[in-house]
């Protein structure tokens, strides 16, 4: 997949204005450029007074502002926060129905489109909150939910070595790129269903497609270009305007002493978590 341009052309399209006082730490002493994904953090059609046009998503310009830390680790209640949107009904194919607004306006945009065209996409999961993924978490590193047909605590007592087998699929929590809001599993949540004819068909379409939107597949085939993270996931989409600038802030702003409150949490340094799940991204998403 040729990614790149498409997203430096989708942000530049992207709605631009700055995100509510409350969502913003001031941060004087940080050295990390803003991407224009940033921008979409902002309420619609409005702008500080001092506030310069957004750039081309190609380049980068300073700033003193970053997303507030609760975003990057998903300590928020999406149906309280104006950062965050519905996804209508009609598009929505599980429980999970929010999402960052602007990643929400993007798949709708994209779930339209390909309706016109014969394509029906819908997501069955989108926002989780830290306790969402806690939950999920939990329930296979006690053994409440079988991983490959396994109890772990019975066949894998060791603490790192279950925590990577989670790892093959499930995200630490305040690691997962669901608690961003940017992210959406269309259709299905298994990579057999896409191997099908009307799962490729799907696929496919995604593929072409979806970097038209701003989305890109992160989580695709693993190899010698992403030899870490998690296993391929074809369903799993994200909305790179927003998420490409969440992923440039979250190794400065969520230290290890950050992934915590959860079973099996010690592990996370041990793996380094960060650096091997968190960006062990598809290259041609970052």
């Amino acid at each position: 997949m040729r990614l790149v341009g498409a997203f430096a052309s989708m942000a530049m399209m992207a709605a631009c204005s700055g995100p509510p006082a409350d969502t913003i730490v001031a941060t004087s002493q940080s050295n990390e450029p803003a991407t224009a994904a940033s921008t979409a953090l902002a309420t619609p059609g409005q702008q500080s007074a001092d506030a310069e046009p957004a750039p081309p998503a190609e380049e980068e310009a300073p700033s003193s502002n970053h997303v507030a830390l609760k975003y990057l680790i998903g300590d928020i209640d999406p149906a309280s926060d104006p950062m965050f949107a519905k996804i209508p009904e009609k598009y929505l194919g599980g429980s999970r129905s929010w999402g960052h607004k602007d990643a929400v306006d993007a798949f709708v945009r994209m779930a339209e489109d390909a309706a016109a065209n014969g394509y029906v996409l819908k997501a069955v999961s989108a926002f989780r909150s830290f306790s969402d993924q806690k939950k999920i978490w939990e329930d296979k590193w006690n053994g409440k939910t079988l991983v490959g047909g396994k109890k772990l605590p019975v066949s894998t007592p060791d603490p790192k070595d279950r925590a990577i087998k989670i790892l093959e699929f499930s995200s630490m929590p305040a690691t997962s790129r669901h608690h961003w809001g940017t992210d959406f599993d269309i259709n299905n949540l298994n990579n057999s269903y896409f191997n099908t004819r009307d799962g490729k068909r799907i696929y496919d379409w995604l593929t072409q497609h979806a970097p038209q939107y701003g989305f890109c597949q992160v989580y695709s085939a693993k190899g010698a270009d992403r030899p870490t993270g998690y296993e391929e996931e074809k369903w799993h989409w994200s909305y790179m305007p927003v998420a490409s600038w969440y992923l440039k802030q979250y190794p400065i702003d969520v230290g290890y002493e950050r992934i915590t409150g959860f079973d099996g949490a010690t592990s996370a340094k041990d793996i380094d978590v960060i650096k091997n799940y968190v960006q062990g991204i598809n290259p041609e998403c970052k």
